[in-house]
Formats: structure tokens, sequence, C-alpha cells
């Protein structure tokens, strides 16, 4: 059980992580939403920086993605 309650922290974490990277996943989202026909790897830059973003609030939070 004490997996079930690591899992649960981390998911309790996520509302935290993305709070931090507000502004790279507005990025993101702009850019997805921007056309209709979305292309492969069109926001790749966007997504690379909200990843970075998230990971670098994750080890600063000591938690796991």
């Amino acid at each position: 059980m004490e997996s079930v309650r690591k899992a649960n922290q981390r998911l309790r974490n996520y509302p935290v992580l993305l709070a931090k990277c507000s502004d790279k996943a507005t990025a993101y989202a702009v850019c997805v939403t921007r056309d209709l026909n979305v292309q492969h790897k069109i926001c790749e830059t966007e997504f690379k920086e909200f990843m970075n973003c998230i990971r670098k609030s994750a080890m600063e939070l000591k938690t796991k993605l």
C-alpha cells in the first residue's frame, strides 16, 4: 500500500507543478489550438519548454513525475 500512497502524493503535486508552469502551458495550448489541422511536431518547441519547466519544478519539489 506504500506504493499507492506515494502515487497519490505525486498526483496531488500535479496542480502545483502546472501552476508553476502556467505561462509555458498557455503558450503550448495556444500553439496547439491555433489551427484545426494540427501537424506532428508543429508545437515541439513549446512542448519541450513546457516539459522542461515541469521537470525543473518537480526537482525543486523533490518529487517524481
